[in-house]
């Protein structure tokens, strides 16, 4: 499983919402691999999900047809965590 990280420049905010994810998926003994990106290098990358700001959602919904799971706080592990499992629930 691969997951993405998103965030306007790829720099900053998606690598704490990357590290978030992971530990979210560590707590969850769940393996996967989750890689940050900016949002315009979205399109040229393949994901079972993307992570990112809410603000991204509806210009991300044109780009692509990766299932979206918006984040307020990125590195608020329990909101985090419940778009993970909200991602994990979907796959079933």
């Amino acid at each position: 499983m691969k997951i993405l990280a998103v965030c306007g420049f790829g720099v900053g905010s998606s690598m704490i919402l990357k590290m978030t994810i992971q530990k979210a998926l560590n707590e969850l003994n769940v393996k996967g691999d989750v890689v940050n990106s900016d949002i315009s290098d979205v399109k040229s990358q393949n994901a079972d999900a993307i992570f990112t700001s809410p603000d991204f959602v509806n210009d991300l919904k044109k780009r692509v047809n990766t299932p979206l799971y918006p984040v307020k706080k990125y590195s608020d592990l329990e909101e985090v965590k419940g778009q993970v499992e909200k991602f994990l629930k979907d796959q079933d």
